[in-house]
């Protein structure tokens, strides 16, 4: 049975968590007999608009998109139950389930849907990609999206989470999102942004019923406090740990750890149109000096995740095995510092003016091993002449930074696949104005031609996997972001809970699929 879960002052203190658990403690007080099933993880709810926090919204199948996706990325239904598309590829059609009901009790329409893909078309979210001529309701059940070029990645994009339908009752008179009103099998009972969602049974879901009754997810910012909450029975699911406290998690054996790899990559976004880093050979040598065997082995305790290229083997229609791998040599890199003009001087390298060079990273504490990586990072380029000072904040700090052209380096964890065709990931990150996780003062005609061309969808499997392979190569040679290490989700999970399985897009906690245990 689920223990009551009472925060005190002293032991908020004791977990270090004295900010935002001891804010949390008022709503964390003694529950009944059967509590929420809890969820802890260092994600915060940024807001109401799906292009902020949708992701929470449909990992707690609080909200729905009108396609669903299958662990390798295989378009499934969701809103829509089935869809078509024309002999010329574009006009698409999407027929709803008929008994779907949003929250409020009203039935989903294709004018609901429309509205929410309507608003999901702002650049820079993803749906902006799709090169839509027009959305239109026919008649109650069937949304058309009209294309003005073929884009066989639709189906991808509208899974993302951003482009999650709410009820017309969920906007204000000005079009802003006032409240959540999904069409999921839970229904928010309680939000509090940006540390807290709880969430109930929707008794009115076309599908099957949920067993866990109600759920509940909470912010907690220290990875170590997570664990801590997992190890003494106040989190079922705790997602976001360091390798210390997985460390201590298995061997003390209190609670499982259940893992799953993720098309999910920790990489360096390089600013190449600073004039240090406009040089290949520079960006090429930050990448000569990085140990990432080293880093995977004594850092996240997992040797087989030292990224030898950006895509881990797990995407297996984009990872090449025949491509040169990314190798740790610092003689090369020396060599080729020099050849950019950078020389030795006693204090670091300098270039012929005499300039240091010296750069700033960005990074940040969400995915709790970025700040450690970059530690690592410093010190080895450090080793080879290059200072560099690490900045660690908020994750939003990188994108900011891309977009008012301050940033010169950023470390981050970047998910290929939060559209399940990583097509429409790259796009975003690598098209000619570069992205806010992708590049910075670079660009690739080949590139952007070889995405296009597989984002239409109209390729043989053959000139499919040539693409990918001429992406690959691109970004392996170029290196405008620079891969450090894979990367594996791992969840403390509670025995109380069964029926838990880990999902390797990041959509969906799965909730409706878990038990209670006995």
């Amino acid at each position: 049975m689920t223990q009551p879960f009472v925060l005190t002052r002293r032991r908020a203190l004791q977990l270090g968590a004295v900010g935002p658990a001891v804010a949390a403690s008022t709503a964390l007080q003694a529950q009944p007999a059967r509590a929420p099933l809890q969820i802890v993880g260092p994600w915060e709810i940024g807001g109401l608009a799906p292009a902020s926090s949708g992701y929470v919204f449909t990992r707690m199948q609080i909200t729905e998109t009108l396609m669903e996706a299958g662990d390798d990325g295989t378009p499934l239904p969701g809103l829509a139950e089935r869809w078509r598309v024309s002999a010329d590829g574009l006009v698409w059609h999407f027929t709803l389930r008929s008994a779907a009901r949003f929250h409020d009790g009203t039935p989903v329409t294709a004018a609901a849907v429309v509205r929410c893909l309507q608003a999901a078309r702002v650049a820079p979210a993803l749906l902006s990609l799709a090169p839509i001529r027009s959305l239109e309701a026919d008649g109650s059940s069937v949304v058309v999206v009209r294309l003005a070029s073929p884009h066989g990645g639709l189906p991808a994009l509208l899974a993302h989470s951003s482009t999650m339908v709410l009820a017309p009752a969920s906007y204000g008179s000005g079009g802003e999102v006032k409240a959540v009103l999904g069409s999921g099998p839970y229904r928010v009972v309680s939000l509090a942004p940006p540390q807290q969602v709880e969430a109930a049974v929707f008794e009115g879901y076309d599908g099957a019923r949920p067993a866990v009754e109600r759920v509940r997810y909470l912010t907690v910012g220290r990875s170590e406090t997570r664990a801590l909450m997992a190890e003494g029975g106040q989190a079922d699911l705790a997602y976001g740990l360091d390798p210390a406290s997985l460390v201590r998690l298995r061997k003390r054996g209190r609670v499982r750890v259940d893992t799953v790899t993720l098309p999910r990559t920790a990489i360096l976004k390089v600013n190449a149109g600073l004039p240090a880093l406009t040089d290949r050979r520079v960006r090429q040598a930050l990448s000569l000096c990085i140990d990432r065997a080293g880093i995977a082995k004594a850092l996240l305790r997992d040797p087989e995740l030292s990224a030898t290229q950006l895509f881990p083997p797990t995407l297996k229609a984009w990872h090449d095995p025949t491509l040169p791998p990314l190798i740790h040599d610092p003689g090369s890199a020396a060599r080729l510092l020099a050849e950019a003009g950078w020389r030795r001087a006693a204090d670091g390298l300098r270039d012929a003016s005499g300039r240091p060079l010296q750069l700033s990273l960005r990074t940040f504490p969400d995915r709790p091993e970025l700040p450690v990586i970059a530690s690592a990072l410093q010190e080895q380029w450090r080793q080879a002449g290059i200072a560099v000072q690490v900045n660690v904040g908020n994750s939003g700090d990188i994108p900011l930074g891309h977009r008012d052209g301050s940033l010169q380096l950023g470390l981050a964890a970047r998910n290929y696949c939060t559209v399940p065709d990583p097509t429409g990931t790259l796009l975003q990150d690598f098209t000619a104005a570069g992205g806010d996780w992708g590049a910075m003062g670079w660009r690739s005609d080949a590139l952007v031609q070889a995405l296009s061309e597989l984002s239409r969808g109209t390729s043989s499997a053959e000139r499919a996997a040539a693409l990918r392979a001429r992406v690959t190569a691109v970004l392996q040679a170029e290196l405008p972001v620079i891969p450090v290490t894979w990367y594996r989700q791992q969840v403390a999970v509670s025995g109380r809970v069964t029926g838990v399985s880990l999902d390797p897009l990041e959509r969906s906690y799965r909730l409706s699929a878990m038990r209670w245990s006995a």
